[in-house]
């Protein structure tokens, strides 16, 4: 396992890096990585990390959740309102609906199936996303109407909401649940999420300024790994009433992360950001190249134009439920256009679902993967670099 690891890190690393300097994102390296060394091509990896996968990028996931949650503000979140909060799940749920209603006839699957496959792609990836909107902010660039807060906000909540409903998908089509019942727990999962999260966050915020007043300090080290610790108790609480209660122990780490960040010191806040910042290096490796081994290329070859063309058409979709959520902001063309833009990218979600329907042995699970890996392909690239050449031309400056 130490080789198969060390090989993870400095050829995806290496990768990263050449995908940088030819400025395509550093993650397209990273999923090429785990495409060379896993099984399908030079099977280069340890069965047993392999085995592990799974969890490894459930991990990873809330990791970049704890990261978004920490960096997104109450004040801004206001400040954008209605917007904000119909790009959380608008797009989302045009994405799902295109793949619905043309999935069965083009990738020839179930409309359940289909259902679950546009689940899995209907995310916008933080991982592109939110340090795009990160370096508008600190540049100025559409701070006045408070776009990039805006996209910020319903990136990070949009992750959340398509994670809540493939959980659901993913029931009902391995039978647990009937339509309806899966349906109602979708609302039910993200109240108590939210609810369980906002009560862990205060106990810990709580316990932060606490220790910081009384000068027993916790390093910020220590922190991390507490809230980590939550996190993963909080995922557990999750299982633990599978069946009794619909909670979602993503949302409720999101929630968690976010009512820290309220209710900390700043100085405190900042240096957790840093933290998780840091940590996210590493997690985003493994996450990335892990997902790309699980990755059959032949099979993925064989999807082919059916599965590109279904990625176009649910970004149609999307672009669709991006122009909508923005009506009545004031927004001019250009800015509507940059927010579209913006909600192009797929990575984060994508790597960290997308194996899940194949590990499952769902007679869909290859297909899912293979869409989720050609959908980072295209349009993390497609998202990245439009983004990158258009916020001066299509954004004002503070």
């Amino acid at each position: 396992m130490l080789t198969s690891l060390a090989l993870v890190f400095l050829v995806g690393l290496s990768f990263a890096a050449i995908c940088e300097k030819i400025r395509l994102p550093r993650i397209i390296g990273m999923l090429l990585t785990g495409i060379l060394l896993g099984p399908y091509v030079l099977n280069l990896l340890d069965p047993s990390i392999l085995s592990i996968s799974s969890d490894l990028r459930q991990m990873a996931l809330v990791i970049i959740l704890i990261k978004a949650g920490l960096s997104l503000n109450w004040n801004d979140l206001k400040k954008v309102g209605r917007p904000a909060i119909l790009m959380s799940f608008l797009p989302a749920i045009f994405e799902i609906v295109a793949f619905i209603i043309f999935a069965p006839s083009i990738l020839h699957i179930s409309h359940l199936e289909s259902a679950l496959t546009g689940a899995v792609l209907a995310a916008v990836s933080p991982a592109v996303v939110v340090p795009r909107m990160v370096s508008l902010i600190e540049e100025g660039y559409g701070t006045d109407k408070g776009i990039p807060q805006m996209i910020l906000a319903g990136a990070s909540v949009d992750d959340v909401f398509v994670i809540i409903i493939f959980t659901a998908l993913v029931d009902m089509v391995q039978g647990k649940n009937s339509g309806f019942t899966g349906l109602i727990d979708i609302p039910i999962a993200i109240i108590t999420g939210i609810v369980l999260g906002c009560i862990a966050g205060i106990l810990l915020a709580y316990f932060f300024e606490t220790n910081y007043s009384h000068k027993h300090l916790v390093r910020n080290s220590v922190k991390v790994i507490i809230i980590l610790g939550t996190s993963f108790l909080l995922l557990a609480v999750e299982d633990w009433l599978e069946g009794k209660i619909a909670i979602s122990g993503l949302l409720a780490v999101m929630s968690m992360a976010m009512v820290i960040a309220a209710k900390s010191i700043p100085k405190v806040t900042a240096r957790l950001q840093a933290k998780f910042g840091k940590l996210w290096i590493a997690a985003e490796v493994i996450l990335f190249v892990l997902v790309g081994a699980a990755v059959n290329i032949r099979y993925t070859m064989e999807a082919g134009i059916g599965a590109v063309l279904m990625i176009f058409v649910g970004l149609l979709f999307r672009s669709a439920g991006v122009f909508l959520s923005t009506i009545g902001t004031g927004f001019t063309a250009k800015e509507r256009l940059y927010c579209i833009i913006a909600y192009m990218p797929k990575a984060t979600v994508q790597a960290a679902i997308g194996a899940i329907p194949l590990s499952l042995g769902l007679s869909c699970g290859n297909m899912v993967l293979s869409v989720a890996v050609l959908s980072i392909l295209i349009t993390a690239p497609l998202g990245a670099i439009g983004m990158d050449l258009s916020y001066r031309k299509l954004l004002e400056k503070k």
